[in-house]
């Protein structure tokens, strides 16, 4: 009995060293992309071994002893145990099996299985121009299995949008050491105060002519552009937790678009017009904030002309859209989105511009209300800002192309007149933004016809008299064309424009004790 242990330990011990792990094929994650400058080929790749048999160690080890011992074999056995071989790991100097074209061929672009839905890449079967490794490697030291050519293939996650920004996930940046950082004065406890957030998260561009939209402390940032090219995507920005996202979005993703609106009507964002270079939108786009899902639904009514540089606002059910400019023209019309239910929406004009010669959207001309069209209106504009309190539509700024405004105007949706709000002093904006935080409209940024400002102004919407303040802390570089949003005492003001750079970054401005404002909700605006 000894003897035949001894035997069996002497036949076993050489294949100890022959046993390989058992192992999965590991996908990679879209953003796993392989550096430029290190070639897909600089690491030697190896194929599988044998699969490791199931049975227990000494069942299977007899069974390869009978194995061995077998010296009679057919033509076939022979073949299949060639086959075998072929397939197992090569030694040095050995080539390595040509990967199946539809793989990859060389280092070029792989034919990916999926695209993202509703992009035409996806409904065409396009190639995804995406660059992958040679191989699909595990993350441990044993290689992975080639695929061959009848091997079903694998489920492979939707690749990112090529308009993505690639780069490393951010980790949240350490606290700034004092004796490098340089001085910045004390502000008191009560002064309003200018810092840079520290964010962290996934990669994002940077962005000018974006919406920036919030739902509860989320901020949903969509499409813009940079100094080349518009771009498609939504990004969401935690304003608790400082922290960039990219969701995976689906279904009817709009174009490229710029120069647009974006309105939540509960979880679900409203898109409208904007443009492309030369290109002008008038399509509406539904963005579920539960699924990511875009949809583009059927509208009843006439709908506006194509526009961009426009404004909306939501009041009892209805989305006013004012202004903006077709590429031809500057409008100063008026219309109104019924989303009372965004699955059957519908147009209506609310105020025509004042080239019109109709007397009635509704083709009545005993209509009262209709009666707007033919008082006093504002210049047809676009890159202005609209602000809705209570019925009050508050237009402020704006450039008809060739002239900068510094008008203030009050819409009343529902007399639907309009009034010019006289203000001794004033300051000329466009591409600017207005946030309301209780009765007063927080001004920052924008074009004054001359340069790109970071001045923050208030109007006090009960006097109607425009105030500034002294801001603390370091403020951000002049710019326009960003986006601003109110979140917990705080105006986050994300990306934007000054004429040379197109910004990235996302600055703060803490109210403090101008905060209280957003508690005063009772006041009227007499015009």
């Amino acid at each position: 009995m000894a003897d035949q242990r001894k035997s069996l330990d002497k036949t076993r011990s050489p294949l100890k060293t022959k046993f390989v792990r058992s192992q999965k094929i590991m996908q990679p994650s879209p953003t796993d992309t392989r550096s430029e400058d290190i070639p897909e080929d600089s690491e030697p790749v190896h194929t599988k071994g044998p699969s490791r048999s199931q049975t227990p160690g000494h069942l299977s080890t007899k069974s390869t002893d009978k194995r061995k011992g077998s010296t009679s074999k057919d033509p076939r056995s022979r073949s299949q145990s060639q086959s075998q071989a072929s397939t197992r790991s090569p030694i040095a100097g050995a080539s390595v099996p040509k990967l199946p074209a539809s793989i990859n061929e060389g280092n070029g672009p792989i034919t990916s299985p999926i695209a993202r839905e509703g992009s035409p890449a996806g409904s065409a079967g396009l190639v995804v121009g995406e660059r992958r490794p040679g191989v699909l490697r595990s993350t441990s030291a044993i290689a992975g299995k080639p695929i061959s050519s009848t091997t079903t293939p694998l489920t492979t996650p939707k690749p990112p949008s090529q308009s993505k920004k690639i780069g490393n996930h951010a980790y949240f940046p350490p606290p700034p050491d004092t004796k490098e950082e340089h001085d910045v004065l004390p502000a008191p406890a009560s002064g309003m105060y200018w810092s840079r957030a520290p964010t962290s998260g996934a990669p994002h561009t940077a962005l000018r002519a974006h919406t920036t939209t919030a739902i509860g402390s989320n901020i949903y940032i969509f499409g813009g552009c940079d100094s080349r090219s518009c771009f498609d995507e939504v990004y969401v920005f935690d304003a608790d937790a400082f922290y960039w996202s990219s969701p995976l979005v689906t279904g009817d993703i709009p174009v490229p678009l710029r120069a647009m609106t974006c309105t939540a009507v509960g979880k679900k964002l409203v898109v409208f017009g904007g443009g492309d270079g030369p290109i002008y939108y008038n399509d509406v786009y539904v963005l579920d904030t539960v699924n990511f899902r875009w949809s583009k639904p059927v509208i009843s009514g006439t709908p506006p002309s194509k526009r961009r540089a426009h404004t909306a606002c939501l009041y009892r059910n209805g989305i006013y859209v004012f202004g903006g400019g077709d590429g031809v023209r500057a409008l100063n019309d008026v219309w109104r989105l019924d989303v009372s239910d965004v699955t059957k929406m519908s147009w209506k004009l609310i105020s025509a511009p004042s080239s019109s010669t109709s007397s009635s959207p509704t083709g009545d001309r005993s209509d009262l209300k209709f009666r707007a069209d033919r008082e006093v209106k504002p210049k047809a504009r676009g890159y202005h800002t609209a602000n809705m309190v209570g019925s009050k539509l508050i237009i402020f700024g704006g450039s008809d192309g060739g002239e900068c405004f510094r008008d203030v105007w009050v819409f009343d949706v529902d007399t639907l007149l309009w009034k010019s709000v006289n203000i001794p002093v004033s300051y000329p904006r466009l591409s600017h933004t207005a946030t309301i935080v209780g009765s007063y409209l927080f001004v920052i940024g924008g074009h004054d016809g001359v340069e790109y400002s970071n001045e923050v102004m208030l109007l006090n919407l009960v006097n109607m008299q425009w105030d500034k303040r002294i801001i603390y802390g370091e403020p951000p570089s002049g710019r326009g064309y960003h986006g601003t949003v109110l979140h917990d005492s705080r105006l986050f003001v994300i990306g934007g424009f000054d004429g040379v750079t197109v910004f990235e970054d996302v600055y703060i401005l803490e109210l403090a004790v101008h905060a209280y404002y957003s508690q005063i909700s009772h006041y009227t605006i007499d015009v």
